[in-house]
């Protein structure tokens, strides 16, 4: 059976995380995905890296696509894109807003050439507004956009949540917006503009937070903290224990040996203990080091109490639960040889989708793609002589 996405062809045209995320995703469920870069290439392909003369953020954002080297600012190199576009189905770019227009590849320009076009733009702040000109970044939205401050409120200085999760979350939202965009062409023949931003997927990413009753005052508590859930040092390692409610909070006092916490009056609910955490924490974390993490983790599963060692990143990619899910994958790439990476993580039960090849080296497909549009051997040489390619 046919990929899901099989036959719909999408220009990738962005840099970084947020952007090249989107049509990976795309491209994971069949999708066929040019990725446009320019002589220099993808700024992430820089980024740093132990692996030797590849980026390890570039080979995991960037799966499943061909490459192409186009000069965007030579006529001739317009006229490549104007050429694809009729056969595109979509369009990704996260270049500040107006960038495109100067480039005469913004969404008035291909969707007068094809009028079925689904063209999605990514940037950091919005396509309006005073701040729509200022550049963009995972860690600098963060800290415009409340999250560096509700993490570290709790111990006083704002903190950054590392994992670049805006920039994951707001490819996430454009891949949203774009199948949503082509659901709504499959109803009507009518392809669509789809904007989308960091900004704005840096509240939706807090929506629980962003609510705001008429009279409360300013400073509310808009997270519920912690309490006495947290990570605890243990003899060996660290560990997570999430105790809210009153049958955790019971399974991890009988874990740990302190019974007589259970129905004492100052901690019998949720709110009395959030109250005390601070002494509560002490009790617990003094306990917590007379066994290991490995040790504790199994005696408070066996309670049905959640928690989790906490772990190194590297532990996944031999985790039998990993393992089980089918979430890693080996793959070969022409620089690096082989490596394993993220398997697929959504899971179509008739359709599924597939990882059909490694990120690809700079212009590795460029050829091929002028070839299938039709120019000849000696229009690709004198591209190549312009440096048009």
């Amino acid at each position: 059976m046919d990929l899901p996405l099989a036959g719909i062809q999408v220009l990738d045209f962005s840099n970084y995380i947020s952007g090249p995320y989107c049509p990976m995703m795309l491209a994971d469920m069949g999708a066929e995905v040019i990725k446009v870069e320019s002589h220099q290439g993808d700024m992430l392909r820089y980024f740093p890296s132990t692996l030797p003369n590849e980026s390890r953020m570039f080979l995991g954002l960037n799966r499943n696509k061909r490459s192409m080297v186009l000069d965007l600012k030579q006529p001739e190199g317009r006229e490549v894109i104007y050429k694809l576009v009729k056969s595109t189905d979509v369009v990704v770019e996260n270049f500040r807003p107006g960038v495109a227009e100067r480039l005469e590849i913004d969404y008035d320009t291909l969707s007068r050439l094809n009028p079925r076009l689904v063209y999605c733009s990514i940037s950091g702040y919005g396509q309006r507004g005073p701040l729509r000109n200022k550049p963009g970044f995972d860690q600098v939205l963060q800290s415009f956009g409340g999250v560096a401050m509700c993490q570290g409120r709790e111990h006083g200085a704002p903190a950054i949540v590392q994992g670049s999760v805006i920039d994951y979350f707001t490819g996430m939202m454009a891949a949203y917006g774009v199948m949503t965009a082509l659901f709504v062409r499959e109803r009507t023949g009518i392809g669509q503009k789809i904007e989308t931003s960091l900004l704005e997927a840096t509240m939706a990413i807090q929506a629980g937070r962003l609510v705001w009753a008429e009279g409360e005052p300013r400073e509310v508590q808009r997270d519920l903290h912690g309490g006495i859930s947290g990570i605890y040092e243990t003899r060996q390692g660290y560990i997570y224990v999430s105790a809210h409610t009153q049958k955790f909070w019971s399974g991890l006092c009988t874990v740990l040996g302190l019974e007589h916490l259970i129905d004492d009056p100052r901690y019998n609910s949720m709110a009395k203990r959030s109250a005390e955490a601070v002494p509560l924490r002490k009790m617990l974390g003094e306990a917590f080091l007379q066994k290991t993490a490995d040790e504790w983790e199994q005696l408070l599963e066996a309670h049905g109490v959640p928690c989790s060692k906490v772990r190194p990143l590297e532990d996944l990619f031999d985790h039998p639960q990993v393992l089980a899910n089918e979430m890693i994958v080996t793959l070969e790439h022409p620089v690096v040889g082989r490596f394993r990476m993220i398997g697929l993580p959504l899971k179509l039960q008739k359709t599924p989708g597939k990882i059909r090849r490694p990120a690809p080296t700079l212009g590795q497909h460029t050829e091929e793609i002028l070839t299938s549009l039709g120019y000849t051997a000696e229009e690709i040489a004198s591209l190549r002589e312009k440096k048009v390619i």
